[in-house]
């Protein structure tokens, strides 16, 4: 499974996770959807883990995504 770059050289590095205080690093993440899994690029906290979806992300491609799957 090849990993999708879907943030478009846009820089979190200034971010810190709210949990821990790192600075969010990108990280190939598995992310799942009725039966389908994909592996993304998104910036992440290298402590505990959390991930930050940009909600320009989760509201326009994400969404796309989901709208195609379950119409299948």
């Amino acid at each position: 499974m090849s990993t999708l770059k879907v943030l478009d050289g846009e820089d979190f590095s200034s971010w810190k996770c709210a949990a821990c205080g790192e600075k969010l690093v990108p990280k190939p993440i598995e992310l799942g959807y009725l039966e389908s899994r994909f592996k993304v690029e998104l910036p992440s906290c290298p402590v505990c883990g959390l991930v930050l979806i940009p909600e320009d992300l989760a509201l326009g491609k994400m969404a796309e995504v989901e709208s195609l799957l379950e119409d299948k």
